[in-house]
């Protein structure tokens, strides 16, 4: 079985398929109980990300996310309650304003914007988590990699 294994995976390895590195921060509220029902529910998604789950989204410092960048991170995905139902009052309106600063400061950098997302999933919604990290996913493959990889 380990033979049939290595060679299933050798060709994706000598294509030199890459893969991207994906940092998805999650409300505990609802973007991860949704991260959590598509789970459950077996939807199909890339493998590729890390979730870190946050209080809230407004928790997400904008230093965590260009440390992701500077860590080798091709991409970032925020995801938070939709607005007007937050947790924590007005938390998502913050991260909206926050997210849309990073973007430009990352454009000053030279990166890409679009390696940087915000989306607002419920805890009801597992597939819009699928469908959001599909789509990311597939953005960020015709991103190539991070720059700084260089």
């Amino acid at each position: 079985m380990s033979n049939q294994a290595q060679t299933t995976s050798a060709p994706a390895a000598e294509a030199g398929a890459w893969e991207p590195n994906l940092l998805v921060f999650c409300c505990n509220w609802c973007s991860y109980a949704g991260a959590d029902l598509a789970g459950v529910s077996r939807l199909q998604m890339p493998t590729n990300f890390r979730v870190i789950r946050t209080m809230c989204s407004a928790r997400v410092d904008p230093e965590f996310v260009l440390r992701a960048f500077a860590k080798g991170a091709d991409g970032v995905l925020v995801l938070g309650c939709h607005p007007a139902d937050c947790h924590y009052i007005g938390g998502n309106y913050r991260t909206r304003r926050r997210i849309a600063l990073l973007r430009v400061l990352l454009e000053q950098y030279g990166f890409n914007p679009d390696r940087l997302k915000l989306e607002w999933v419920s805890a009801s919604e597992g597939l819009k988590f699928q469908a959001t990290i599909k789509e990311f996913n597939q953005k960020i493959i015709e991103l190539g990699p991070n720059p700084l990889e260089d």
